[in-house]
């Protein structure tokens, strides 16, 4: 196996957890976001690690699934993974998301985050 290869399934592997209501309020989470870490909400609002860590403890439990992964590495050490999620509720809601993964000091963490809002399939 390419080290890219186990790389892209690492990536869809984090990105997965992070997918995971239960995971989303662990510590474990808070992990895989970098300090400087930025998302850009499907809301349209902009928001920093501290901002979706309280977000996310506050978030009731909700199932979400995600398709059409693709991971593609722009340097050895910076990734950008991109997919489609669908919050199942109801109404569902679908949406188009982004990150940016940076490998430092040998842990991969997002740096940078983005959910649009989309189209069903």
């Amino acid at each position: 196996m390419l080290a890219s290869e186990s790389v892209e399934r690492l990536l869809e592997k984090l990105e997965r957890q992070l997918l995971v209501s239960q995971f989303r309020k662990s510590v474990l989470a808070s992990k895989l976001l970098a300090e400087d870490f930025v998302e850009f909400g499907s809301s349209g609002r902009q928001f920093n690690k501290e901002q979706i860590l309280a977000a996310l403890q506050a978030e009731a439990p909700v199932e979400i699934t995600a398709s059409q992964f693709k991971v593609q590495l722009l340097s050895s050490q910076v990734a950008l993974v991109t997919y489609h999620a669908q919050r199942h509720t109801e109404p569902p809601v679908h949406t188009l998301r982004s990150s940016i993964w940076q490998q430092r000091e040998g842990q991969w963490q997002i740096v940078f985050h983005q959910g649009t809002l989309s189209c069903p399939n």
